[in-house]
């Protein structure tokens, strides 16, 4: 039995006709009848009533036509895997997300890829800057979204905007007000960075933040991984942010007066991505904050 066996049964079983099914499979009818004989002499069961207006389908050709059709279908979506692959509708891809300093248009670019490619495999991964650019060279991820200043010039990337520093303030601390803070009140405070070598340009990024502020501040080291500002949240420090809606609770979030942006990229290994890596691509270049694809070779 074949898979053109089950179609030609299909489309006789559609058209209740012989002669119908020829035509609409563009085969001559005798070899048509010649196959479906064979076909019910390989199950042992008759599939057809045959009759002068047409045929009809018995029982067994009433259940066979349901299997059928559910060979048919599985048929064409493995005959499918191919085209899906390379229009990036399956795969996989890991996605590195930098830890610290974050991107806030990545919840919804990935809200966005979820939907439009539900079978593609994402995994993420929250790390320090240093952990995911050795991860992307070593081929343990396929792309990281991290501050431009946190890639290599030999890697390609797509510029996603440029955000706006906030600041992070404990409910007790004496900044913990409302509206824009001046540069001029931060001088002086704690400010908690990573102090991990993975993290060294995460804290580079704050240390040159607050120097083109003008301001002069202590850079403490804040705990591990959820314990990084527990220090802020008793008081004893600030933070910079550029994701304020996802500060935690008994911390309030203040824009800084002047405004100091970062400028945040998708950055990712080969110059020919895999196609479903390509559609990630392609859905965060539609994002209005990104106007371009950066090539290592420009980058």
């Amino acid at each position: 039995m074949e898979l053109r066996h089950l179609r030609y049964f299909v489309a006789i079983a559609e058209e209740r006709s012989f002669t119908r099914a020829a035509e609409r499979l563009w085969v001559a009818q005798p070899g048509l009848s010649t196959q479906m004989r064979r076909l019910e002499s390989e199950l042992g069961v008759q599939l057809f009533e045959r009759h002068t207006r047409g045929v009809d389908l018995t029982a067994a050709g009433e259940l066979f036509l349901e299997r059928a059709r559910t060979a048919l279908a599985a048929a064409d979506a493995a005959r499918a895997t191919g085209q899906d692959l390379e229009e990036g509708l399956v795969g996989s891809v890991r996605l590195g997300i930098v830890a610290g300093a974050g991107w806030p248009g990545t919840a919804a670019l990935l809200g966005r890829f979820g939907r439009e490619r539900p079978a593609v495999e994402l995994t993420v991964v929250e790390a320090y800057g240093g952990t995911l650019l050795r991860d992307l060279r070593d081929g343990r991820l396929d792309a990281m979204i991290a501050p431009s200043e946190f890639g290599s010039a030999d890697l390609p990337r797509l510029r996603l905007g440029r955000e706006p520093w906030f600041v992070l303030a404990g409910r007790g601390h004496r900044l913990a007000g409302a509206g824009p803070v001046a540069a001029p009140e931060l001088e002086g405070q704690r400010f908690v960075v990573t102090g991990h070598r993975d993290g060294a340009a995460h804290d580079r990024l704050i240390a040159d933040t607050l120097g083109a502020l003008g301001v002069t501040a202590a850079l403490v080291r804040g705990g591990p991984g959820p314990a990084a500002l527990a220090a802020v949240g008793a008081g004893d420090a600030l933070a910079l942010t550029t994701t304020p809606d996802a500060a935690i609770g008994g911390v309030v979030a203040r824009a800084i007066s002047p405004v100091r942006r970062v400028e945040f990229a998708l950055h990712w290994r080969d110059d020919t991505p895999a196609p479903a890596l390509d559609e990630l691509i392609r859905g965060a270049g539609a994002h209005p904050g990104a106007p371009r694809r950066m090539l290592a070779a420009v980058a």
